[in-house]
């Protein structure tokens, strides 16, 4: 019956890490996500501007 109650604190201590891993996962998923959202904002709001240029090799930019 004792190693039963060990092997049940180790699985129980386990678990308790695994949950603790994924909800800081979690936590950083979501600032990553919202990063990513802010960027895409951020670069839609660039191109609807124009200032989506795309220079190709023989071209020079506007500051020559």
């Amino acid at each position: 019956m004792q190693e039963i109650e060990e092997k049940m604190a180790h699985l129980i201590r386990a678990v308790d890490d695994l949950s603790d891993t994924v909800a800081r996962q979690q936590g950083e998923i979501d600032v990553l996500t919202r990063r990513v959202q802010m960027l895409m904002q951020r670069e839609a709001t660039r191109e609807s501007e124009g200032g989506a240029a795309i220079f190709t090799g023989s071209e020079k930019p506007p500051h020559y």
